[in-house]
């Protein structure tokens, strides 16, 4: 009944009415705007696009209109600067920037939601493709690792991973990757079936 993209919509207008509050926008910029908000929408990791843990790719709705991730420049953070400051296409730049960090905060934590006591959760397992919460990534950019060690506590729950993320393709498209150690509150497990 369309109750999943309904609800991506409702996210849309609910940050968008926040970050314009009483802004007045052309047609133009208005347009400009949406666009870009819409690259943040459409560059969200769905779900891993293998299960091989030397694959660090997830699908995103991206894939499914260009065939590939979308991917954006980097721009100069803009949201600590004050408004007088700025030129019109800056602070374009700006609202976009106030979208993602809202957006993407809301997204994380619908994906890392635990209730807590009530039920019984599985454990984050070794070969998961996960998002690294990081609040300086830019717009449209996503930081996934894969889990390579697990550290499980007295209890048998584990609270920290080890996960090993893309660092760098060099010119003869060779990878390097590092690893870090990272709380799994700070971790978003992107669903997949396997079946």
């Amino acid at each position: 009944m369309g109750g999943i993209w309904e609800a991506g919509v409702k996210s849309v207008k609910h940050h968008l009415r926040r970050i314009l509050n009483d802004t007045t926008l052309d047609f133009e910029e208005m347009t400009t705007l949406l666009t870009q908000i819409e690259a943040c929408l459409n560059s969200r990791p769905l779900t891993p696009l293998s299960s091989d843990p030397d694959d660090m790719q997830a699908l995103t709705p991206g894939h499914f209109l260009i065939g590939g991730p979308l991917k954006a420049l980097p721009d100069p953070d803009l949201t600590h600067l004050k408004m007088n400051r700025l030129s019109r296409w800056q602070y374009l730049q700006r609202l976009t920037q106030h979208f993602w960090k809202r957006w993407s905060t809301d997204y994380l934590s619908k994906l890392q939601q635990r209730p807590r006591w009530w039920s019984k959760k599985e454990n984050v397992k070794i070969g998961d493709l996960v998002l690294i919460k990081d609040d300086r990534l830019p717009p449209s950019s996503w930081k996934l690792g894969r889990i390579m060690e697990v550290h499980p506590g007295k209890d048998n729950l584990v609270r920290v991973v080890n996960v090993r993320v893309l660092d760098k393709v060099d010119s003869s498209q060779s990878f390097s990757y590092k690893t870090y150690s990272r709380p799994i509150s700070k971790l978003a497990i992107l669903p997949f079936d396997s079946d």
